[in-house]
């Protein structure tokens, strides 16, 4: 091709190599609090370098004489910098109105649209290449196969994602009858669209439809029969698979960075599913499977509480007396804290209590809040030292030598019944023993169930305290105290 001779495609290709290391040192920087500034501006300049490279390949190739189907490299050129300006300017506004608690439902919707990009890449090759019917081939009709698919499963699973992430759905699972024949059903369906494409590429536009309708419904089924506990793997998975259809688009359009890209972004995606999983003692296909919180024994999501006894409630100025006296100090935060806002006020305590000689840490689990590393984020945020943050593993082990523990906007992380009660929907699942401290303070608005719908007997126990209210304005009435 004379496009492929051209300097500018070669250094189309080089900047390609140049911005997937970026990615790479991107991922690497994510992993750690101290680098992940750092991490966020590589992968931005990475897809800086990207957008250009490609823009300026498209331009070139506008202008070039002779390729089919090609527009004038001005109107190229300025249709370029509309589409980036709008996409700018949208996720500009987007981003800096969603509030931090926002942040899950948000990545479940760009997983949606990253989603729907493949399946967009995939009717776009399919409709270039039925303009020239003898150049079919059979990979590539499995290509555009595998990126609608995953594309669409990705765009309606993540729009469920989000719905219930924002609680405009329904957490708890819903189970149709008859559910796992019905995704057998859905999966044969497609397999038969996919071959009735390749038998008759000329009808191809009917089964690319069709399959295009079923992996719609089957994104949507297999995500409503999950329930909302299980809602931060199923982000993760989600957004795994919006990795492997952009590697899927990489190879309809012939894109290395696509490519590298998308399996950088599945790959990861399914390493942190995986793990996500071992934090919560299941596995992946048992949270995919859904169902969860719908067992026998389980609370629904609506706060309904089983009686398990008295509970003991405290005032803010009790909690601070408490506190004053306290050699070490455990916070264990939860989603309740972002919903309050109140990972500043948590960060002032912190720093009155540091100055006293208490010592404070943060326990924080795995899978605390509605997204990985979420309540790390409100942290950083507030500008919590990351030398007291601690993990799950490193500080479980420590409860028994607590004098007072915060547990803060927590529920299910923090339920003794993952380790008491064999019939519990969340038996075996790892959680921060806080109940081993001489003293906890929950701050919770009511006796509600958590996101799981499994009631907390960490509420009746002896030595815990329920201080009901705003967590952000406890928080401020016991500093008032101090």
């Amino acid at each position: 091709m004379i496009l492929e001779a051209s300097f500018l495609f070669r250094l189309a290709q080089a900047a390609y190599v140049i911005a997937a290391l970026l990615f790479i040192l991107s991922l690497a920087g994510l992993s750690k609090q101290t680098t992940a500034r750092r991490g966020v501006a590589l992968g931005m300049i990475g897809m800086g370098i990207a957008l250009a490279a490609t823009i300026a390949v498209a331009i070139e190739s506008a202008g070039m004489a002779g390729l089919p189907g090609q527009r004038s490299a001005p109107w190229v050129a300025l249709l370029a910098f509309l589409v980036l300006a709008s996409g700018a300017a949208v996720g500009i506004w987007w981003t800096r109105s969603v509030e931090m608690t926002q942040l899950p439902e948000a990545i479940a919707v760009l997983n949606a649209f990253g989603g729907l990009a493949a399946v967009a890449i995939g009717f776009n090759t399919f409709l270039l290449r039925s303009e020239y019917p003898l150049i079919y081939d059979t990979a590539e009709l499995v290509e555009v196969s595998i990126g609608v698919i995953i594309g669409a499963v990705t765009f309606s699973g993540s729009i469920v994602a989000a719905l219930k992430l924002a609680m405009k759905m329904k957490s708890s699972p819903l189970r149709l009858p008859f559910g796992s024949y019905v995704n057998i059903f859905l999966l044969l369906a497609a397999v038969g669209s996919v071959i009735w494409l390749l038998i008759n590429p000329a009808w191809g536009l009917v089964p690319l439809l069709i399959l295009f309708v079923i992996a719609l419904i089957l994104g949507w089924h297999l995500v409503v029969a999950i329930g909302g506990g299980d809602m931060p793997v199923v982000v993760s998975v989600l957004n795994s698979l919006t990795g492997w259809s952009t590697a899927a688009a990489g190879f309809m359009v012939n894109n290395t960075l696509l490519i590298i890209t998308g399996a950088l972004i599945g790959s990861s995606g399914a390493i942190l599913s995986v793990l996500m999983c071992q934090a919560m003692n299941r596995s992946l296909l048992s949270v995919l499977l859904g169902g969860f919180g719908a067992e026998e024994g389980a609370e629904p999501a609506s706060g309904v509480v089983v009686d398990q006894g008295e509970i003991q409630e405290v005032s803010a100025a009790e909690a601070a007396e408490l506190l004053k006296g306290a050699k070490n100090v455990i916070i264990a935060p939860g989603y309740g804290m972002a919903v309050a806002k109140a990972q500043h006020p948590v960060a002032e305590l912190t720093n009155r209590l540091t100055a006293n000689g208490t010592n404070v840490r943060f326990g924080v689990h795995p899978v605390a809040g509605r997204l990985p590393g979420h309540m790390n984020v409100l942290l950083a945020e507030a500008k919590v030292p990351y030398d007291q943050v601690l993990e799950l593993d490193e500080i479980n082990d420590d409860f028994g030598a607590t004098d007072v523990v915060l547990v803060i906007g927590a529920n299910d992380t923090v339920n003794p019944a993952a380790l008491d009660d064999p019939s519990s929907p969340i038996a075996g699942m790892p959680v921060l023993e806080v109940w081993n401290a001489d003293q906890v303070i929950v701050f919770k608005r009511s006796m509600a169930a958590g996101y799981a719908g499994v009631q907390n007997p960490l509420f009746f126990k002896e030595n815990t305290s329920m201080l009901f209210g705003d967590a952000k304005d406890k928080v401020d009435e016991i500093i008032a105290a101090l």
